[in-house]
């Protein structure tokens, strides 16, 4: 019986995954399995996965045909994943040793659907511990019930995958799964959906999980068209939260939370190549056109002034545009 599966997706990240193999075994137990994926990587990645193949205890080697980037490489480890628990790391971050066996010995306790837990951010030798935004600690709580106020950050606005822990009938519900193919973002939707239709959860106060950031291959840190997946990935917060049975209450929190990821993106613009600037501006007009306008109304009145006369603007950009094509 396979207690605990943990799904590793890793990409040209050879000089990061033996500090996260190396956590692995600092965490390995007769009954939990690693599922290590490999998304094609093209350097020395796969010849690493092999060997800890060979020499993790619980590993599973998958390596994709193609590239399909993070959300379905977390889609074949979560099909092959056998655990009665589940969890994530990503291929350049890693674990305290025995973090994992304190997660699940707390999620266990508390009989709960989900575990949220802490993390540090780790930029070159800086550490920021990061909580999880919700107030209660170790009590079962409802998820739906901590999406909200939309003016504050909340469990919704702490979307890393990795950071917590899921019992198997999330899996089984369809829960866990990811929108295939997303590139970056790929988190928003899933943890928007966990929180509207899982039962009960729990942020418990473990920071095991050190999250490596300035990663050079990172999409964080690479201006190209990959980065505008937060666009689907958004549209589809939006949309499914419209189709909820509150989504008079939850709309507001969608469509801020979108308005705030475009202004930051637009903020940073100058780190994108030129023609992926260009089409950021006319996609994230189109998105706030598509916005139900009433609820942005509320959101852009709520928000700092800066980051209103920004979005403002290219709201006019997009009434102006669709004015012409009129």
């Amino acid at each position: 019986m396979v207690k605990l599966s943990v799904v590793v997706p890793f990409y040209n990240v050879q000089t990061y995954a033996p500090d996260a193999l190396r956590s692995l075994r600092a965490n390995a137990r007769d009954d939990f399995e690693f599922v290590l994926v490999d998304d094609r990587s093209t350097d020395g990645t796969p010849e690493l996965l092999e060997r800890a193949a060979r020499e993790l205890p619980g590993a599973v080697f998958i390596r994709h045909e193609e590239n399909g980037g993070l959300a379905t490489a977390r889609n074949t480890g979560l099909d092959a994943a056998r655990g009665e628990y589940l969890t994530f790391m990503d291929g350049d971050d890693w674990l305290a040793p025995g973090h994992l066996a304190g997660v699940l010995a707390e999620i266990e306790a508390l009989g709960c659907d989900f575990v949220r837990v802490d993390h540090v951010r780790s930029t070159g030798r800086n550490r920021l511990v990061q909580r999880v935004p919700h107030g209660p600690q170790g009590e079962v709580s409802v998820p739906r019930e901590a999406i909200l106020p939309a003016d504050r950050s909340t469990s919704v606005d702490y979307p890393y995958a990795w950071a917590g822990m899921y019992h198997r009938r999330l899996k089984d519900r369809g829960l866990l799964h990811f929108t295939d193919g997303l590139r970056t973002a790929e988190d928003r939707p899933w943890i928007w959906r966990l929180h509207r239709e899982a039962e009960s959860f729990a942020a418990v106060g473990r920071a095991g999980i050190f999250y490596r950031r300035g990663v050079a291959t990172s999409l964080t840190q690479i201006g190209d068209v990959r980065q505008l997946d937060f666009v689907r990935a958004f549209d589809q917060v939006v949309s499914e939260t419209a189709a909820d049975r509150d989504a008079d209450l939850l709309l507001p929190k969608a469509v801020r939370t979108y308005c705030a990821i475009i202004s930051h993106h637009m903020g940073s613009i100058e780190r994108f190549e030129p023609a992926v600037a260009r089409k950021l501006r006319a996609m994230s007009a189109a998105a706030l056109r598509r916005m139900p306008q009433d609820v942005l109304d509320d959101a852009l009145d709520s928000m700092d002034v800066p980051r209103a006369v920004l979005l403002r603007r290219l709201r006019r950009r997009a009434s102006v545009g669709a004015g012409v094509g009129a």
